[in-house]
């Protein structure tokens, strides 16, 4: 056996040792005695360094040339009667969220051994096994093709920020990871709700009398074997949600939504996310922001756009409606925020109504920066959540009130901040505009949107310029201002060191190289994205046209006629 077909037999076990890897590191941690600092930091340090090293291997042995098609998968049996498998692979989309994910964690331990003893007490290791489980959990999420499956590590991401919130957190930590708990698992449900809905309407397909009348091309009952039995494979479910009526799709969405929209957040099911970002850990912070609120915009576009076709053209005007108030809303409340933390979490807020909106545009433009800019804000939203807590572990401050002028005292992290809150910002040549260029140009051309959602998102983007310029103005410029209360420990005046200038200059080396050449994410996400919106365009292209095509209320909601027409794999509107 040569190397090329050594590395080619161990393809199906990339996505499993990555998910694997990280959990198993954080057991081993849990065995070493709690006084070896060094041990535990070096070993959680190489645990997630090696994971990114996999994913880079998964990258190297992807073919993006087919970046559209679902590679290295594996499959395993789980319970066979329910048709429930360990399933999963990656397609450009979900590789590209491996590698935000992987490349992020090593950059958050990094900034976690500073200070540990002091955020963590005597509970280093537990501290780094829950961010552990939270990078494996997120891993299979984005890798998961069988929805249980998904469904089940969505919800072990809600596990170790749980507790990262609660025990690890600030003063108000309880009430914050409660909060987060009750929001999340709530939606969760509802959205568990809509998958063993179609689960069960993939159950009553008469098959063969599709595939009779020409409903149902042969070549796609050949393809996809468990149509009409138990089955959560997605490619299976999404081909049988085509034959719902409006109605029922309709339910599907909202279930969907409701996990998904609270993940995200999006208004008006945001109000969990500010008191979390506030009390949770500076890593705790960043996972949240750079990945985890990413599964529930993901979930959106992977599940829900292709499984209610008819629902999201119907319903996408008014989500947008929603999308804008976010964006406007909440970015108004940054510009009076007071709090470093709740200014950056709110703006979270305004930014994923950004990648909310260019989703449900449904148009490969606006679909593709709404990709771009999920990225970039996991990347610059994480690093301006590190830089705050670099700064709170040396003055113990994160009100703006007691800050002035930091850029005299703390010249590497400032240069930092203003490097970040420009992409932030969406300052061209940085990785912020792609994105939101993008998404905008979509929105205009959206026939279901437009113009006025176009023009208020825009609103959005001039009201963000002015709250953080207004964060840098106040907090790096002018007459130096620090706090002189040590009630909350000694106060440090030192600039950056070595180690938190290496976890920040990665991320702005990346952030720089997506806003000046963002063609290698954007051409690569374009296949996988096609197969998604297809069936909503059909519908989109129908109604433009005056086909028979039934409505959200139900009218002429024919499954085994009309419908076909517009959605049915391989069909015409």
């Amino acid at each position: 056996m040569d190397f090329q077909a050594f590395l080619q037999s161990l393809q199906p076990l990339l996505i499993p040792a990555m998910i694997l890897f990280p959990l198993a590191g954080g057991i081993l941690l849990l065995l070493l005695p709690r006084h070896e600092l060094h041990k535990i930091c070096y070993g959680t340090f190489y645990t997630t360094f090696i994971t990114l090293l996999l994913a880079l291997t998964a990258a190297g042995v992807f073919d993006w040339e087919r970046s559209g098609e679902v590679q290295l998968k594996f499959d395993l049996n789980w319970i066979n009667a329910f048709g429930l498998r360990l399933e999963g692979g990656v397609d450009s989309l979900s590789m590209w969220f491996v590698l935000l994910t992987t490349f992020l964690m090593p950059l958050v331990m990094l900034e976690a051994f500073t200070h540990l003893r002091q955020r963590t007490g005597d509970r280093a290791k537990e501290f780094f096994f829950w961010l552990l489980f939270a990078e494996s959990a997120m891993i299979a999420a984005f890798c998961a093709t069988d929805l249980i499956f998904f469904y089940v590590c969505y919800e072990f991401t809600l596990i170790p920020l749980f507790f990262l919130i609660g025990v690890f957190g600030s003063t108000d930590r309880k009430k914050a990871a409660m909060v987060y708990f009750c929001y999340s698992f709530t939606g969760s449900m509802l959205m568990l709700a809509g998958i063993l809905y179609v689960a069960w309407f993939n159950t009553t397909l008469p098959v063969e009398e599709l595939v009779a009348t020409g409903a149902l091309a042969a070549d796609t009952r050949l393809a996809l074997p468990q149509l009409g039995e138990w089955t959560f494979n997605f490619n299976h479910l999404k081909e049988a949600a085509q034959y719902m009526d409006g109605t029922q799709q309709a339910f599907v969405l909202l279930a969907l939504m409701c996990g998904f929209a609270v993940k995200v957040p999006m208004f008006p099911v945001h109000t969990w996310l500010p008191l979390a970002h506030t009390e949770a850990p500076t890593a705790g912070s960043v996972d949240l922001a750079a990945v985890m609120l990413k599964l529930g915009s993901y979930g959106m576009l992977r599940f829900a756009l292709p499984t209610a076709p008819i629902a999201v053209v119907d319903y996408a005007p008014f989500i947008a409606v929603l999308c804008v108030i976010g964006i406007l809303y909440t970015g108004l409340i940054c510009w009076v925020q007071k709090d470093l933390k709740k200014l950056i979490a709110y703006s979270s807020v305004s930014h994923m109504g950004f990648v909310v909106l260019g989703l449900f545009a449904i148009n490969n433009i606006a679909i593709g920066g709404s990709v771009f800019y999920m990225l970039s804000h996991g990347l610059s939203t994480g690093a301006l959540f590190l830089c705050v807590g670099m700064m709170y572990t040396r003055l113990h401050t994160r009100q703006m009130s007691d800050l002035s002028g930091l850029g005299k005292q703390f010249p590497v992290w400032a240069f930092f901040v203003i490097f970040f809150a420009l992409c932030s910002v969406g300052l061209p040549g940085l990785n912020g505009f792609p994105g939101e260029f993008l998404t905008l140009m979509g929105t205009f051309q959206a026939p279901l949107l437009g113009w006025p959602f176009a023009l208020a998102a825009g609103l959005g983007m001039i009201v963000a310029a002015m709250y953080i310029l207004y964060f840098v103005g106040k907090v790096i410029f002018g007459p130096l201002k620090i706090p002189t209360d040590t009630s909350h420990g000694p106060i440090e005046t030192h600039d950056l060191n070595f180690k938190e200038i290496c976890t920040l200059a990665p991320i702005a080396v990346v952030c720089l190289w997506l806003g000046l050449y963002p063609n290698p994410v954007l051409v690569t996400v374009e296949e996988a994205i096609d197969p998604i919106i297809i069936p909503a365009e059909r519908v989109m292209q129908a109604r433009l046209e005056a086909a028979p095509i039934e409505t959200a209320d139900g009218s002429n909601a024919d499954w085994r006629g009309q419908t076909l027409a517009a959605n049915a794999e391989g069909g015409e509107p």
